[in-house]
């Protein structure tokens, strides 16, 4: 007993520690910390600056006032490339914003923030950085609705840029097309790039629309290609808008024809 009672007057400070570290860790566990935090907020509050309501208000304003100006600057950024690729490719273009999107995905369209009053037309060409994404189907007087190249119903005069093969492009809804050859046996294989055709009257010759991802030869009754069109559709916010000239009553490539001049 007497060698307890010299080792306990040695060392109960020590286990004091130990014990009051334990107890902290334990309770610290069963509230989540949030007993310190509260001890911690009492003990340094004498020393913090309560902000005033105004300045609250202030701070959620300056907050706020970023946030848009980041904003305009993002979609400043979109404008100018747009309006880059407007110049480089078409002077007549019409930059308009997508201001809709069909939420069906089996009629693929968008609707444009310009109309008549900015100078668009039924059947103008709509396209963006990356090619291709489809034709003016109905205007009003501030917006426009485009049929866009993924939709079941559109149908777009392709060629094979490599060997020039030609064929009728149809939607496939999503980001994808199937193009149907004229030839039998045509020469086309998987990263092939697509483009309008020249013998199209929808749609002018040369226009970016995609890459084959995929080939059937043996499809009936023609060969068929998988395409994965190179627009991104699903995200673009702004697109380039302008007319093409047609020739009455001539049939085209793209299965349909032109009506224009028809009066």
């Amino acid at each position: 007993m007497d060698t307890l009672r010299r080792w306990w007057d040695r060392n109960w400070l020590q286990v004091a520690l130990i014990g009051l570290v334990i107890s902290t860790a334990w309770f610290a566990r069963q509230t989540q910390g949030g007993s310190l935090f509260e001890v911690y907020q009492l003990l340094t509050r004498p020393f913090q600056s309560n902000p005033s309501k105004q300045e609250l208000l202030t701070n959620a304003k300056v907050v706020e006032m970023e946030a848009k100006l980041q904003q305009v600057e993002t979609e400043n950024q979109k404008l100018r490339e747009l309006l880059g690729y407007v110049a480089k490719n078409k002077e007549q273009a019409i930059a308009a914003p997508i201001v809709g999107r069909g939420a069906d995905h089996w009629w693929q369209q968008i609707t444009l923030g310009r109309g008549l009053q900015d100078g668009i037309k039924e059947d103008f060409v709509v396209t963006a950085p990356g090619g291709l994404v489809g034709r003016v189907s109905s205007v009003t007087d501030n917006t426009s609705r485009v049929l866009l190249i993924s939709d079941p119903s559109s149908r777009v005069g392709v060629t094979i840029n490599r060997s020039r093969f030609m064929g009728v492009m149809r939607g496939k809804s999503g980001n994808k097309a199937v193009m149907q050859f004229f030839e039998r046996v045509p020469d086309v294989r998987r990263g092939d790039v697509v483009t309008t055709s020249s013998a199209s009257e929808l749609f002018p010759s040369g226009l970016p629309v995609g890459r084959v991802e995929s080939v059937n030869l043996s499809q009936s009754p023609a060969p068929e290609a998988v395409i994965v069109l190179s627009a991104p559709t699903s995200v673009l916010e702004w697109v380039a808008v302008y007319p093409v000239e047609k020739h009455k009553g001539e049939k085209t490539t793209d299965g349909e024809t032109s009506q224009a001049n028809s009066k």
